[in-house]
């Protein structure tokens, strides 16, 4: 075989190799397309923070079902992928407050989802924490998991009192 016949054969080689390692790379972003589009289509803000707390608690459930599966390949990458995809979520709702509270939009109802939901979170957390398997796997996640949940937790509390108040009906 000629010398640029075995070039190009490893060139062809190397580049099967590349797809195939790009191929099985985890997905960077922790939302699918189907979920960033309805995320996207949303009109309210409200509907933006119901939608990031529906995907914080898939997450949540995921990782819970992930633990008590047997070993197997990427379990440790899996594990921490689904804590990540779970903090995204959470953090990206309370950017949302945030974001709701310095626009006075009447995001009241996405603020008392967060308040009521970060509570649920936050046990499951700590039920996780206290007995979780394989501990020492995700255990940096999950403390940030906890801290960002009650970061969450505080900032709705906190726009409770600066949210813009629900439209009053006059009686005439």
């Amino acid at each position: 075989m000629s010398m640029w016949k075995r070039m190009i054969l490893a060139w062809c080689c190397v580049g099967a190799l590349a797809g195939i390692a790009a191929a099985q790379a985890p997905q960077k972003d922790y939302l699918s397309q189907i979920e960033a589009d309805k995320i996207r289509d949303a009109e309210t803000p409200n509907e933006r923070i119901k939608l990031f707390m529906e995907y914080a608690d898939d997450r949540l459930k995921k990782f819970q079902y992930e633990l008590g599966r047997p070993s197997q390949t990427n379990h440790e990458q899996q594990l921490n992928y689904l804590m990540n995809a779970y903090i995204g979520c959470v953090d990206d709702a309370a950017d949302l407050v945030t974001e709701g509270v310095e626009k006075q939009q009447n995001i009241r109802v996405g603020v008392d989802l967060i308040a009521s939901k970060t509570k649920e979170f936050l046990v499951v957390l700590k039920k996780i924490q206290a007995d979780g398997k394989e501990l020492d796997v995700y255990k940096e996640n999950l403390e940030d998991a906890i801290d960002g949940t009650q970061d969450a937790m505080n900032d709705a509390e906190k726009a409770k009192k600066n949210v813009a108040p629900p439209p009053v009906r006059r009686k005439s």
